[in-house]
């Protein structure tokens, strides 16, 4: 199974317009990145669909401080940026923008993405101290937005996973977690790219 993306290269640093967050302070285009996949196995009923960062940091007190830097060696944990489950076998990729282009303010009340599909809540729902305008519950894709001060340059996976059932049995308020866990005894394949992204001036990413 295989999976690719026009929007950005295996590896390489995501543009703005794919970040919540913008270099200097601003907001960046929210926007979603093409990915496609296909060379799925035989017997593929639905596809998962997961956007994991695993460099953010544990301790968020830390973010945005301007007398501090988060060294690299910074415990971390993994943020949730994107989880949708339920994506019918005939779906073969999703366009760029086509399940979120822009922020919204509160979170938002419906979530564009192929018919059929369910989007779960990503991270930003409870992140520490909130996002300001952007508080609520917060469904489907919302890019990137690693603290100004971190010396780590963060990764971004996307993870496509082709399942044996058609519908996972999850709740109607659902977290990638859960999607992890109902996936288990159901994955025929997996396939995963990732992007990376900065917002520190002094790290390449």
């Amino acid at each position: 199974m295989k999976l690719r993306s026009d929007s950005f290269d295996n590896g390489a640093r995501l543009d703005p317009r794919f970040a919540f967050g913008a270099p200097g302070g601003g907001e960046g285009g929210n926007r979603n990145p093409h990915l496609a996949w296909g060379d799925a196995p035989a017997g593929t009923r639905s596809y998962a669909l997961l956007c994991l960062d695993p460099d953010a940091p544990t301790d968020m007190s830390l973010a945005g401080r301007d007398d501090v830097q988060i060294p690299v060696e910074h415990p971390r944990r993994e943020f949730v940026h994107w989880a949708m489950a339920d994506i019918p076998a005939a779906v073969t990729g999703i366009a760029e923008g086509a399940a979120s282009d822009g922020t919204a303010a509160k979170g938002r009340t419906s979530v564009p993405g192929p018919e059929g599909a369910r989007q779960g809540l990503n991270g930003y729902t409870a992140s520490p101290g909130g996002q300001g305008d952007q508080d609520g519950d917060r469904w489907g894709y919302d890019g990137p937005q690693p603290p100004p001060n971190d010396l780590r340059p963060h990764r971004y996976f996307f993870r496509v996973f082709a399942l044996d059932v058609e519908r996972l049995d999850l709740p109607e308020r659902f977290s990638a977690a859960e999607v992890l866990r109902m996936v288990q005894g159901h994955v025929l394949a997996e396939t995963a790219i990732y992007g990376t992204y900065a917002l520190n001036p002094d790290v390449r990413a």
